[in-house]
């Protein structure tokens, strides 16, 4: 273990652990196989039939999306401020995001990411996730960070 490893709180870990994820996810909307009908894969708009895991309804715009919200995390948790803020505001992102998906249709023109309803409902609780391990983490260590 290195002391950077060594002096991470568990909130840094957690944020970084999560941008990894992210990153992955974004990586994976791009091989074929593990994401379905990806010859039909768009640019964005809810035209695109790709499906990763053939769960989730992804574009090139979405996959782009993952890798630079994944980069996001693995920066901004190099500070224990970076990483509250990180899975805190992220969180909300996508706590809107799933208010978004749920207004909109999904053969709606406004469904550009594009999202379906497993879209919706992961981002549901990834917001929420994301939210708890941001309070929860950080309550702890807020005397000695602040």
């Amino acid at each position: 273990m290195n002391a950077t490893t060594r002096n991470k709180t568990r909130l840094q870990t957690a944020a970084m652990a999560v941008g990894v994820v992210f990153l992955l996810v974004g990586v994976l909307g791009f091989i074929p196989g593990i994401t379905t009908n990806y010859d039909s894969m768009e640019f964005a708009g809810h035209e695109s039939e790709a499906m990763l895991l053939g769960i989730f309804q992804v574009s090139i715009l979405h996959n782009i999306v993952h890798l630079l919200f994944g980069i996001a995390g693995i920066v901004l948790s190099r500070t224990w401020g970076g990483a509250r803020n990180y899975l805190i505001g992220g969180g909300v992102v996508y706590l809107l995001l799933w208010v978004y998906g749920m207004l909109v249709g999904h053969e709606s023109d406004a469904n550009f990411v594009p999202l379906n309803g497993a879209d919706n409902w992961l981002h549901l609780l990834l917001g929420i996730g994301m939210i708890a391990l941001g309070v929860l983490l950080s309550r702890r260590n807020n005397v000695s960070h602040h």
